[in-house]
C-alpha cells in the first residue's frame, strides 16, 4: 500500500527490509501490510509560553520572567529527524511541547540566576540571545530547533522594579525642572538676542532694500542698453539674413545658368563630334590623299633644298674662313697699333692724353650744339648790350667750349694748355 503525508509531518516505515527505518518528510512511501509498520510524527511549529516564577537573580532579588519561544522538529535534516523519532515517535504534540517547554524553562531560569535585575530589565536583547543560544544547543540534540525566542514580561512581588522606576522618574523630573529653568533662561537670552537681531535685520533689510533699488536701477539701465543693442543687432541680423538669402538666390540662379551653359556646351560638343564625323566622311578622306601627295612633293623639295643648303653652307664656310682670317689679320694690326699708341702714351704721358682730348673736341662741340638742331623756333631777347641774333647764339656755344679745358682739368687733373706747351 502507498501512504502519503503533507509537508508538516514525517512518516517512519520499519519492519521487513526496513533496517534502519525509512524516514520520509512530506512525500509518499510503499508499505507491505502485516510485515511493515508506518508511524507519523508532526513537524508543526510549536509555540511555548515559558514562565519562570520567583527566580532569584545574581543579587538575590526574586523576579518572574515570561518568554515566548517558537520550536519545531527539523524534518529537512536527516540526523535531527532521526534523533526526534528516537525521542518523540509515538508521542502527541502536547507531550513534545511539554518536554521542550520544561527544557527551555530550565535554561531560562539558569540564565536569570547569572544576571542581575538591572541587566535583564535594561538589556532584554542580551538576555533573549543567551537563552536562545543555550536552549538551541541543548534542544538540537533532541531533533528540535529553536526558531525564535523573545522576552515577553518581567515583574516582581517586592516592588523592586517599581523602586528602580521611581528613582529614574525622580531623576527625570529633576532633569526636567533643571531643563525647564535653563530653557526659560535661554529663552530670555535668546529673546533679547532675537530683538537685537530683529533691529539689526530691519536696518540691514532697509540697507539691502536701498542696495537692491540701486542695483535694480543700474541693472535696468544695463538691460536697457543690452536690449537696445540686441534690437539693433537683430535689425542688422535681419538685414544680413535678407542679404544672405538674396545671395543664395543669386547663387542658385548662377548654378542654374551654369547647368544650362554646361548642357549647351555638351550639345555643342556633340554637334562638333557630329560635324567631325561628317567632315571625316566628306573632307578628311580626300584631304588625306591630297596630303599624302603633297607630303611626297614636299619631301622631294626638302631633299632638293637640303642639297642646295649644303652647297651654300660650304660656300659660306669657305667665305667665313676667309673673313675670319682677314678679321684676325686686322685685329693683329689693331693690336700692334694700340701697343704702339700705348707705348707713345707712356713716353709722352700728359701730352698724349691732351692730343686725344683735342681729337675728341669736335665731337664734344657737336654734342653741345646737337639740341639746337631739333629746335624749330628760337626767340632772342637782347638787353641792348653785346651781339644779337645768330652771332649771340654762336658766341654762347663758343663760351661753353672755352670752359671745357677747366672742366677737363677738374675731372682728370690734366691741364690742356700746359700739356700742349710740353708737346714736342
Amino acid at each position: 500500500m502507498f501512504f502519503t503525508c503533507g509537508p508538516n509531518e514525517a512518516m517512519v516505515v520499519s519492519g521487513f527490509c526496513r533496517s534502519p527505518p525509512v524516514m520520509v518528510a512530506g512525500g509518499r512511501v510503499f508499505v507491505l501490510p502485516c510485515i511493515q509498520q508506518i508511524q507519523r510524527i508532526s513537524l508543526n511549529t510549536l509555540t511555548l509560553n515559558v514562565k519562570s516564577e520567583k527566580v532569584y537573580t545574581r543579587h538575590g532579588v526574586p523576579i518572574s520572567v515570561t518568554g515566548i519561544a517558537q520550536v519545531k522538529i527539523q524534518g529537512q535534516n536527516k540526523e535531527m529527524l532521526a534523533a526526534a523519532c528516537q525521542m518523540f515517535l509515538g508521542k502527541s504534540e502536547s507531550e513534545i511541547t511539554h518536554i521542550a517547554l520544561e527544557t527551555l524553562e530550565g535554561h531560562q531560569r539558569a540564565i536569570m540566576a547569572h544576571m542581575t535585575v538591572e541587566e535583564i530589565y535594561k538589556d532584554r536583547q542580551k538576555f533573549s540571545e543567551q537563552v536562545f543560544k543555550v536552549a538551541s544547543s541543548d534542544l538540537v540534540n533532541m531533533g528540535i530547533s529553536v526558531v525564535s525566542y523573545t522576552l515577553k514580561d518581567i515583574h516582581d512581588d517586592q516592588d523592586y522594579l517599581h523602586s528602580l522606576g521611581k528613582a529614574r522618574t525622580a531623576q527625570v523630573q529633576k532633569d526636567a525642572r533643571i531643563g525647564e529653568a535653563e530653557a526659560k533662561r535661554d529663552a530670555g537670552i535668546k529673546e533679547a538676542k532675537a530683538k537685537q537681531e530683529k533691529l539689526s535685520a530691519q536696518y540691514l533689510s532697509e540697507i539691502e532694500m536701498a542696495k537692491a533699488q540701486r542695483d535694480y536701477e543700474l541693472k535696468k539701465a544695463t538691460y536697457d542698453i543690452e536690449v537696445n543693442t540686441r534690437k539693433a543687432e537683430s535689425d542688422l541680423a535681419y538685414q544680413l539674413q535678407v542679404a544672405k538669402t538674396k545671395q543664395r538666390i543669386e547663387e542658385q540662379k548662377m548654378q542654374v545658368l551654369v547647368v544650362e551653359r554646361t548642357q549647351q556646351i555638351q550639345l555643342q560638343e556633340q554637334e562638333i563630334i557630329r560635324k567631325e564625323h561628317e567632315l571625316e566622311a566628306t573632307v578628311k578622306k580626300p584631304a588625306e590623299a591630297e596630303r599624302y601627295r603633297l607630303e611626297k612633293l614636299a619631301e622631294a623639295q626638302r631633299c632638293q633644298l637640303i642639297m642646295q643648303a649644303e652647297a651654300e653652307a660650304e660656300t659660306l664656310r669657305v667665305k667665313g674662313e676667309a673673313e675670319a682670317f682677314a678679321i684676325e689679320a686686322k685685329a693683329r694690326a689693331d693690336a700692334e697699333q694700340m701697343a704702339k699708341k700705348a707705348e707713345a702714351f707712356r713716353q709722352y704721358q700728359d701730352a698724349a692724353m691732351v692730343d686725344m682730348l683735342l681729337e675728341k673736341l669736335p665731337q664734344v662741340a657737336e654734342e653741345i650744339s646737337k639740341p639746337l638742331t631739333s629746335v624749330k623756333k628760337i626767340t632772342m631777347v637782347s638787353s641792348g648790350n653785346g651781339d644779337v641774333g645768330a652771332a649771340k647764339l654762336t658766341g654762347e656755344v663758343l663760351e661753353i667750349m672755352s670752359k671745357l679745358p677747366d672742366t677737363v682739368e677738374k675731372l682728370t687733373g690734366i691741364s690742356i694748355s700746359q700739356g700742349y706747351q710740353r708737346r714736342p
